[in-house]
């Protein structure tokens, strides 16, 4: 994979979910779910628009000592989560990732429901 991707699915209950793909194919930012493809699809637009702000984003730390980072929209809602770090030099390295890939990447829609 040489182009960042916004890859959307179909869960198991009916609804969406996006992942954004790094160029290496790697999954750096997953959505919650959407009841609808058009809700997902406006998750992404907010993903984009919201990435390069580096005040959108917040780091945190699991109950395991792993690190991650939850990106949020303007209203302060959360838009996209992390995968779990070893480090907070990994998480951060996560999120320039997003900053740099989110607003670039194409979409790809992997979902069978119209």
């Amino acid at each position: 994979m040489s182009t960042p991707k916004f890859k959307i699915k179909e869960t198991q209950n009916d609804q969406f979910m996006f992942n954004l793909h790094a160029t290496n194919g790697q999954i750096i930012l997953s959505s919650e779910q959407y009841t609808t493809k058009q809700g997902c699809k406006n998750g992404i637009a907010s993903v984009q628009k919201n990435a390069p702000n580096d005040a959108r984003f917040e780091r945190k730390q699991a109950t395991n000592g792993q690190f991650f980072f939850i990106l949020k929209a303007s209203n302060g809602e959360p838009i996209g989560k992390s995968e779990l770090y070893t480090s907070k030099a990994a998480r951060e390295n996560g999120i320039a990732s997003v900053q740099k890939n989110a607003p670039i990447a194409i979409i790809e829609d992997t979902s069978v429901t119209v």
